[in-house]
């Protein structure tokens, strides 16, 4: 039990706990609060309970700082990057799309709220309930936290208002006695330790998920940040039966139409459906790693009749994580931990260990080659395919270059009917001919307009898929996209 003083140390805390699973989420994070409901089933298929913790995010420590007026519609104050706001705005069109799949509600905040007084107050109510207890339905602690997290995205609970805290308990009939003292006193110093210790052993954002009896990267726990892992923490949990799976915002298979054309920005009607083939739009990047861990989950959209239009992006490289040192602000720690995260979690996933994930090569030659083939030459869809896979695997599985001509010029050669292909538009000239020739004019131009594509899209991260217009980022959004295609929507 959290309440007692003794048991939080900084060598245990963030890791040890008589449950199978820790989870860490943020009441002002709504990744966070889409985790809640697929983690509570998953726990429910597997028999097995969790140790909920509370973990309060500074977003302004990486993701700058801003506040609206209070329709919420104009800024009032800000600190950031248009990269950053970028981010902000996916990030919530992204949460509208996964709530209206659950009919929640999640209403952009206006201003970045402070939540430690909804972590103390779980902290208060896990007080009252033992560990096992606090998992099942109807427990003080599941209806606390739904009595937080849903009307505070709904934007009708002030969570910096401790009578608003007060109010909750009342709600859910949890006692109120003592817990003005306990939130200004003992709850405000276990939070302040588990806020501490918890980032300092590496959680910096949630949900994150701690397996403490796992093995698997670390002697001491495996650790997950976002609810996309839990089909693999499922199988982790289960015993690890049959293959691992991939990351996956998982979407039931029988989901309701009506319901995917309610999180669909713009779903297709069904004469378009009869006049072209279903279509994904894939932005990637050949040098990023999360575009190639995706393939094999794209290919078997393929195998389901869907057409990919493959399109070049550059995108940025991973950031290579600092050293740690002993005076690093909270900022550059983030972003450390961040950075680590991703190198383990990349090779965690990865059929083969990936060698080095940061790689900063200039693919253009690369893109160049997909222009060749899909302009120029104007190819079919296999042939396609296989250039973009041909390139990935040398890339990524062979350790091979692919920076200069010459390098893409001889994947070209070794790609079958590829010739036959050059027949058609220059007849006599050989492979190597047409390819030189077409950098040298056409090559340059047809790669500037397919950038510029890119840009009119807004697209600022590799893979990106579309469905016409409407963006998905990340691997983990394959579940959706697939079930809106075969869907028509």
């Amino acid at each position: 039990m959290l309440e007692n003083k003794n048991t939080i140390t900084e060598e245990t805390l963030p890791f040890k706990s008589e449950a199978p699973l820790i989870i860490y989420i943020d009441f002002k994070s709504p990744y966070a609060y889409l985790a809640v409901e697929p983690t509570r089933k998953m726990l429910l298929e597997l028999g097995l309970t969790a140790d909920w913790r509370p973990f309060v995010l500074d977003i302004p420590s990486y993701l700058g700082s801003a506040s609206l007026d209070k329709e919420g519609k104009k800024v009032t104050k800000q600190n950031r990057t248009e990269e950053q706001w970028s981010g902000v705005k996916y990030a919530y069109f992204d949460c509208r799309r996964y709530a209206n799949l659950s009919n929640k509600t999640i209403r952009g905040t206006v201003k970045i709220w402070s939540t430690d007084l909804p972590a103390i107050g779980m902290l208060w109510i896990k007080r009252f309930e033992e560990l096992p207890e606090q998992c099942k339905k109807g427990s003080l602690l599941e209806r606390y936290v739904d009595s937080i997290y849903e009307p505070f995205w709904r934007r009708e609970l002030d969570v910096e208002d401790i009578s608003a805290i007060v109010s909750v308990f009342k709600k859910i009939g949890a006692p109120t006695d003592g817990f003005l003292k306990y939130a200004q006193e003992e709850g405000a110093a276990i939070n302040a330790q588990l806020q501490e210790f918890a980032f300092k052993a590496g959680v910096y954002g949630v949900p994150t998920f701690i397996l403490p009896n796992e093995s698997v990267v670390d002697p001491q726990h495996e650790k997950f940040f976002g609810r996309e892992n839990l089909p693999r923490i499922s199988w982790l949990l289960s015993g690890r039966k049959g293959l691992p799976p991939d990351v996956a915002y998982q979407v039931a298979s029988d989901v309701d139409e009506e319901i995917l054309v309610k999180c669909a920005s713009e779903p297709r009607s069904a004469p378009e459906l009869v006049m072209s083939p279903q279509q994904l739009t894939t932005y990637f990047d050949f040098k990023s790693p999360q575009s190639y861990l995706s393939l094999q989950s794209i290919f078997e959209l393929k195998e389901q009749g869907i057409l990919i239009n493959w399109q070049p992006f550059v995108s940025k490289p991973l950031r290579v994580p600092t050293t740690e040192v002993d005076d690093e602000d909270r900022s550059t720690k983030h972003y450390r931990l961040r950075g680590e995260y991703i190198a383990n979690d990349l090779n965690r996933y990865a059929p083969h260990e990936l060698i080095d994930i940061y790689k900063e090569i200039d693919c253009q030659f690369a893109d160049m080659g997909l222009m060749w083939l899909q302009v120029e030459l104007q190819v079919n869809s296999d042939t396609i395919d296989n250039y973009v896979l041909s390139v990935f695997n040398y890339l990524w599985r062979d350790g091979g270059k692919i920076d200069s001509s010459k390098d893409i010029e001889q994947l070209l050669v070794s790609m079958k009917h590829i010739q036959s292909e050059v027949n058609k538009v220059s007849e006599g000239l050989s492979i190597r001919d047409a390819w030189q020739g077409y950098i040298k004019t056409r090559g340059l131009e047809h790669l500037e307009a397919s950038r510029l594509r890119a840009q009119t899209a807004s697209i600022s991260a590799a893979p990106t898929f579309l469905i016409g217009s409407e963006p998905f980022q990340g691997r983990a959004q394959l579940p959706l996209i697939t079930a809106r295609l075969m869907a028509g929507i």
